[in-house]
């Protein structure tokens, strides 16, 4: 069986981390990162999410304010909110918890975020300078994913990567950082003519496709690395069920490094978050 890479016990880890630099940052600049959540609307797992940021913040003692509007708030309305944010000294980070209902354009809300205030590494200048290699606040899931496959001490220089999925939330940008690691980068999707010979080909294997179980063992290379990025419910003997996009038992025979869902990928993209929050802090703050 494959070695379980936790992420619950690697975010545990960075959160400690982040909780100490608050301290440090409190006692010598007296003041401590302000983040900002701008959550839009009833859907739950938004709710969930933001619910979820605000105790990690509190407990790494980042000062939260979550700031909640109906649905029925106007574009214009929260391109105001955000710029009343942009220009307050005391926010540090800006989040807008994604989805926001349809009369809203999202790309305009990701562009009105100040720049150095892009907590979730969104804003176009950020995707940008990922994507030419250069430094960048990185969405927090890629980034995530990147701790993760380096805290297993497999060499990614050199290696065969696959990701599934090709979204501007994780699969390009994940692809990117990958890319800056030196490995050999190929993104699979819907349109994919062999996604099973690609993903046999692959030292590392991301899944961020949203499809249950999808890839089984007899897609996966023996000793491959494992990420499952997927978040899916699905109905088992009538009770609702969390799975990735992996098929955990049975790939796991076949990894050598696998990530479980729950407990793997989810937990460190808000732990990635809180390290992107002490960054903007630095940027804002010019220190």
């Amino acid at each position: 069986m494959g070695e379980i890479i936790s992420g619950k016990a690697l975010s545990k880890t960075i959160r400690a981390e982040v909780k100490t630099q608050v301290e440090a940052l409190q006692a010598k600049h007296g003041k401590v990162p302000h983040l900002v959540v701008i959550l839009v609307g009833e859907d739950a797992a938004s709710e969930s999410y933001v619910k979820a940021k605000g105790k990690a913040c509190a407990k790494a003692g980042i000062r939260s304010t979550i700031l909640k509007k109906e649905e029925t708030i106007t574009e214009d309305e929260l391109l105001k909110i955000i710029q009343e944010f942009n220009e307050d000294p005391d926010t540090h980070g800006i989040l807008v918890q994604l989805p926001l209902p349809k009369h809203i354009d999202e790309n305009k809300v990701l562009l009105a975020i100040q720049k150095e205030k892009d907590v979730d590494g969104f804003h176009p200048l950020n995707v940008a300078a990922v994507h030419l290699g250069q430094e960048a606040i990185l969405p927090a899931t890629p980034k995530g994913i990147l701790t993760m496959l380096k805290s297993t001490g497999v060499e990614i220089k050199g290696k065969k990567a696959l990701v599934i999925g090709r979204s501007n939330i994780v699969g390009k940008p994940v692809s990117m950082l990958l890319l800056k690691e030196h490995a050999t980068v190929t993104i699979a999707h819907s349109r994919t003519l062999d996604m099973k010979k690609e993903a046999l080909e692959a030292d590392i294997l991301v899944a961020a496709v949203g499809r249950p179980n999808m890839v089984t063992a007899d897609m996966v290379k023996e000793g491959a690395v494992v990420i499952d990025v997927g978040v899916n419910r699905i109905e088992v003997n009538g009770e609702r069920k969390l799975v990735g996009d992996v098929d955990f038992e049975s790939v796991k025979d076949k990894a050598s490094f696998i990530t479980p869902v729950p407990g793997g990928v989810g937990p460190m993209t808000i732990a990635s978050l809180l390290q992107n929050t002490i960054e903007c802090f630095t940027m804002v703050e010019k220190l």
